[in-house]
């Protein structure tokens, strides 16, 4: 069933949620600014809603006929506003209850992973009685500190020194209660975007500075995005087979993003996956429908058809 039928009642409605109060707040504005536009575009009928204006309460009275998520963070990316939809029965885009959790969740979502013995570098739980030495010394330098719940890079420190361990772990337990030190790859980071059963091309993602951080990701303009990745047709047709393992392992549904290192000996490794990734004019899903040939609203169009699919099922 195409969108177009599916939303062509005089009285069907699209509500776009985005903004909230995760602290991905910033982005999930721009994002959700983008696809209502794109919508509109598309003769239809769509209104944005922020929730931290009157919550479920305010969404509910907007009588949605479909909901397009564009909620990043906490409280729109980890199951909660998913749990709400299906209470209200109103149909959303993108992954269910369990999948979004999971995929917010880094620590369960690596447990998952290696139980299907699929590759993602070995990690520690910190908190305040870790053992710094010793979690130096079963990850070794540098490592990744990062908080479980959060996106965007927010809170994530490349720890080179043991001195400077502790000072990471209460960095990112500002934005989070729980942590985790990582493995640290080095070598090269790629993304995959995928789109219902469609996996797009991978984006080989080259930043000066060596860390895509927040700034590298949504203010500089200095990262370089290369597609095509640069990887052979074998290494991509493998990459592409790995993330769409790593995003069924989870429940994954509808659209989403796994983010991937590759280190000196051609070895992919999974680092997270993203159940509602970035649509701003610096993110990384558009940017791999557009090497396919899907420009941006026709890409709005059929994430949107994933509420269409759920409201069918």
């Amino acid at each position: 069933m195409s969108v177009a039928m599916s939303l062509n009642d005089p009285l069907a409605r699209v509500v776009v949620v985005y903004g909230g109060t995760s602290a991905e707040r910033e982005v999930s504005l721009k994002s959700g600014a983008a696809v209502l536009a794109a919508l509109k575009r598309q003769g239809i009928d769509a209104i944005g809603y922020d929730p931290k204006e009157e919550g479920l309460v305010g969404l509910e009275r907007l009588a949605p006929t479909a909901v397009f998520v564009a909620l990043h963070g906490r409280g729109g990316e980890d199951g909660m506003l998913q749990g709400a939809l299906e209470l209200l029965g109103l149909p959303y885009t993108g992954s269910g209850v369990l999948a979004s959790a999971l995929g917010m969740d880094k620590q369960r979502t690596k447990q998952i992973w290696q139980a299907v013995g699929l590759p993602t570098p070995e990690s520690i739980m910190l908190n305040e009685t870790s053992d710094w030495s010793k979690v130096v010394s079963q990850l070794g330098l540098p490592m990744m500190v990062k908080p479980v719940h959060e996106g965007s890079t927010l809170g994530i420190s490349i720890v080179k020194s043991q001195e400077a361990l502790e000072a990471a772990y209460h960095e990112a337990a500002k934005y989070d209660a729980r942590v985790m030190a990582e493995r640290f790859v080095v070598g090269e980071e790629y993304t995959v975007a995928l789109l219902n059963n469609d996996v797009l091309p991978a984006i080989r993602v080259e930043v000066p500075g060596g860390f895509y951080d927040y700034e590298a990701k949504y203010i500089a303009n200095t990262t370089q995005y290369h597609l095509p990745s640069g990887l052979s047709l074998v290494d991509e047709q493998a990459l592409a087979d790995l993330c769409k393992k790593a995003f069924d392992a989870v429940g994954g549904e509808g659209w989403g993003r796994v983010d991937v290192m590759r280190d000196a000996m051609g070895r992919f490794w999974l680092i997270e996956v993203n159940t509602v990734p970035g649509m701003t004019d610096h993110s990384l899903v558009p940017q791999a429908a557009a090497h396919a040939g899907i420009d941006f609203d026709q890409l709005v169009l059929r994430i949107l058809d994933t509420a269409v699919q759920r409201s069918c099922s």
